[in-house]
Order: structure tokens, then C-alpha cells, then sequence
């Protein structure tokens, strides 16, 4: 029988969370990142005013493509975490999905993520809760020169052409993806396309960061504030078991039990079955020894 596992308590350090607003200089950065979110929420506006079935499929299907193949199995697993190989036709093609999820090029999301896993809810976590809710879910995003250390975990990338290309040129590729939704659909495809399933997958991400910190279990003793949440899990395709995630960061396969819904994973074995995903790490019974919570002895 598992001991019970005490709350944690988040402690809001408020004086640093409202200097994310108040109280410092925004640079060009933070002025262009947050006009940028402002108008991309804006455009959402006008979804039930060029809502057609045409454009509404073409979110639902950007919304696999770019947050699916894209953020969590391409950034996240692949390129973060190094969960699994693949034939780098396939890794750059999968990358290039998650580049169009407009939350920065590869080489950015990677090293903020493993920055996350280094620092976790701590001071120098790049989007900890104990800042608060709003400061973990997208209030960091404003203040770069918080947020932006010297790049030196991603050198793996960094030597790679095609990572370098995709950094230099990350506007082109989103202005490329309009004018092709304008030219299929006109100005729904862009709303819809562009707007409404660029936000949904931004907060499904974020939740991530968020609500992942704060609601839900921990069966796992991470030593941090990491949660596993099923509504999460089954937005963000199967991300949300993140407290399993953060005990084994390695393993390809986030929802350890068999109820526990992980698209990603699906999606691995899939391509394990046709030889193109290899390597795939999983965690072993060792790992999960060490990392469970301790037992009570057994009853007489």
C-alpha cells in the first residue's frame, strides 16, 4: 500500500512575478512577442464570424500536424529528450511541423525545455508556478532577458544547417503557411488555420506548464511539483501524465499505464512497427524502483 503523499504547496513570489510587467524595461523582444500574442488572440475573434466546415477542418488538421508530429513528438520527445531515433529526412520533416506551430524555432523550444528539466521549479526555471498560474502558463514569455540563457545545451542542434536555416529564416516559413491557407480558402483559412489553432495549441501547450505543476497526482517521487492530469494528457496528446514524464524525462512513452491515454506514443510505436522511429527508450523496473514513493511494510 502506496503512503498517502502530502500537498505541495506552491509559495507565489509575488515581487518577481509582477516585474514581468511592472517595474523593468521591455526590450524590442518582449514588445514584439507580446504584440504578437495580442494580435494572433485578437484574430480568434473573428472564428464565428468565418466559421465554414472547410476552415474549421484545416485547423483540426494543422492542429495534429503542428502540435501532434510538431511540439510534442518532434521538439519535445525527439529533439529534447532524445527518446527515440529517426532517419533525419523524417526528424527535420517532424521539426519542420513544430517550426509552424509558431512557439519558435527548434533550437529556442529545446533549449528552454531542457532548461525546465535542469532547474525544475526553481528560481531559474524558465516557467516554474511558483512565480503564480499566469507567470507559468504565459507571463515568462514576455520577459526574455529572464527567460534566455547563454544557449550551451543545445549545441546538437546548433551544428546542424537545417536547425541554423530554420532559426534564421522562422518568419518566412509562417508567412509561407498563410499565403498558402489564403490561397485555399481565403481569409477563414486564416483565421482558422492561422488564428484559432495557433491559440488552441499555444494553451494546450502551456497547460503543460501550468496546470501540470499545480492540479492533479503525483505517483512519482520527482522532488517537484510535476503532476499527472488526464485532461491535460488527452489535449495535449498524452503530455499531460507529466509528473510519469518528468520521473523517466527519457522515455518515449509518457502514459505508463494502460488507461492512460498518449497519442505521441501511439504515434512512436507506429512508427517503430514501420522501422523508421529506433532506439526508443522506455523506462525500466529498475528506474521505476527507484523513483516510487516508499511503502509501507506489509500488514500481519
Amino acid at each position: 500500500m502506496t503512503l498517502p503523499v502530502p500537498d505541495v504547496v506552491v509559495k507565489m513570489k509575488k515581487e518577481k512575478k509582477n516585474n514581468v510587467f511592472w517595474g523593468r524595461k521591455w526590450n524590442s523582444v518582449d514588445i514584439g512577442i507580446a504584440c504578437g500574442l495580442g494580435a494572433i488572440h485578437l484574430l480568434c475573434v473573428l472564428g464565428p464570424f468565418t466559421f465554414n466546415w472547410g476552415a474549421f477542418g484545416v485547423a483540426v488538421g494543422l492542429y495534429a500536424i503542428t502540435g501532434l508530429l510538431g511540439i510534442t513528438l518532434s521538439f519535445h520527445r525527439n529533439l529534447s529528450h532524445k527518446s527515440f531515433k529517426l532517419p533525419k529526412w523524417l526528424e527535420y520533416f517532424f521539426a519542420y511541423c513544430g517550426t509552424l506551430a509558431l512557439q519558435g524555432n527548434a533550437i529556442e523550444w529545446v533549449s528552454t525545455h531542457r532548461y525546465h528539466h535542469q532547474f525544475v521549479d526553481s528560481e531559474k526555471d524558465p516557467h516554474s508556478p511558483i512565480e503564480g498560474f499566469w507567470f507559468s502558463h504565459m507571463s515568462w514569455l514576455f520577459d526574455t532577458d529572464q527567460r534566455c540563457r547563454e544557449r550551451n545545451n543545445v549545441k546538437d542542434l546548433e551544428k546542424q544547417p537545417f536547425y541554423k536555416f530554420l532559426e534564421k529564416t522562422y518568419i518566412l516559413h509562417q508567412l509561407a503557411l498563410g499565403a498558402l491557407l489564403y490561397a485555399m480558402g481565403g481569409f477563414p483559412y486564416i483565421v482558422w488555420g492561422v488564428g484559432v489553432r495557433t491559440v488552441w495549441v499555444y494553451h494546450i501547450t502551456w497547460l503543460v506548464n501550468s496546470a501540470c505543476h499545480l492540479w492533479g497526482k503525483q505517483v512519482w517521487n520527482t522532488g517537484d511539483l510535476s503532476r499527472n492530469n488526464w485532461w491535460v494528457a488527452v489535449l495535449a496528446f498524452g503530455e499531460g501524465w507529466h509528473n510519469n514524464h518528468h520521473a523517466f524525462e527519457h522515455s518515449a512513452r509518457h502514459g505508463l499505464e494502460w488507461w492512460q491515454i498518449d497519442m505521441t506514443w501511439y504515434a512512436i510505436r507506429v512508427l517503430g512497427a514501420l522501422g523508421l522511429a529506433t532506439h526508443i527508450k522506455l523506462s525500466t523496473p529498475a528506474q521505476k524502483q527507484k523513483m516510487a514513493f516508499a511503502r509501507s511494510k506489509p500488514l500481519n
